[in-house]
């Protein structure tokens, strides 16, 4: 059984295993993504707060997932290019997941499970802030931006203490 975010894993955008144990100690943001969403621009505040708060500790995580809207049609492929092309990501990308639902990736379920229902993504860019011990330090719906000072003092708060 999980007891942190640090117990589970998936694989990056080009399939190589990415272990969530390997940022113990830092903060992470994990974000499910979607490229065709009116939330889309998103990927630009996530690559600010990537670039601003990394050499502190943070990292952002992008879990591109086609279960809301079908706003994730493309591969992964498709998805790197247009994260590149358009937002000049560089912050870590998953393959694409289902985040909802019974097939949902375990991280999701784990949320779940730790929350309650109420914590499970509503749509594209929900976003949890997992602590430097692997525990769910917060949670923000879709339209609250990556840049919200209730986001930043967060992270802030986590990576001063």
């Amino acid at each position: 059984m999980a007891t942190s975010a640090y117990d589970f894993s998936f694989n990056d955008i080009d399939g190589e295993p990415l272990e969530l144990s390997r940022f113990a100690g830092q903060a992470l943001l994990v974000v499910n993504t979607a490229s065709a969403c009116g939330y889309t621009p998103q990927y630009a505040e996530l690559e600010t707060l990537w670039t601003r708060y990394r050499a502190r500790g943070l990292v952002v995580l992008g879990v591109p997932s086609n279960d809301f809207g079908a706003q994730e049609p493309g591969s992964e492929a498709e998805i790197k290019q247009f994260c590149q092309t358009n937002y000049t990501v560089d912050f870590p990308l998953t393959q694409k997941q289902r985040v909802i639902g019974g097939d949902a990736h375990p991280f999701y379920q784990w949320v779940v499970d730790e929350i309650g229902e109420v914590a499970a993504p509503k749509w594209n860019f929900h976003k949890y802030l997992i602590g430097p011990d692997g525990s769910l330090a917060g949670l923000w719906p879709s339209d609250v931006s990556p840049l919200d000072p209730e986001i930043t003092e967060t992270i802030d708060a986590l990576l001063t203490a």
